[in-house]
């Protein structure tokens, strides 16, 4: 009995790790918080810096993609009590830790690029 118990604890933790999985992958699998992720790295950034820093993104798209980060534990915002307030944003442990494996996807794209290009001219031949 204490058997079944461990094994549907455990079937119940895997759902819930898969579907917080997808709810991540669903904030973070787009170009701007990537983006946002790889400009800030391990240094602290003002909005305005950002703004400047990422190009193409708009204030509004900004702000959305750093709340969601900083939902999902990646970012952390400090408001200085200033007037105008100043806030700063910084990577947390596993925002750190999604940048490494964004620096390990960019490695493995330049590492397989001549052969990605290769496949993208054979398929576009192909039919």
């Amino acid at each position: 009995m204490r058997h079944l118990k461990v094994s549907k604890q455990l079937s119940g933790d895997l759902a819930r790790a898969d579907s917080l999985a997808r709810e991540i992958f669903s904030d973070i699998a787009n170009k701007w918080a990537l983006l946002i992720v790889e400009t800030i790295g391990d240094e602290t950034k003002r909005f305005t810096e950002l703004k400047t820093e990422v190009d193409g993104i708009s204030h509004k798209m900004l702000t959305q993609n750093l709340r969601l980060l900083e939902r999902n534990g990646l970012v952390s915002r400090f408001v200085h009590p200033t007037v105008p307030p100043r806030v700063d944003y910084t990577l947390t442990e596993p925002g750190q830790a999604l940048r490494a494996t964004v620096d390990a996807m960019c490695a493995w794209t330049t590492r397989y690029l001549g052969d990605i290009e290769d496949a993208r001219r054979r398929f576009g031949h192909i039919g």
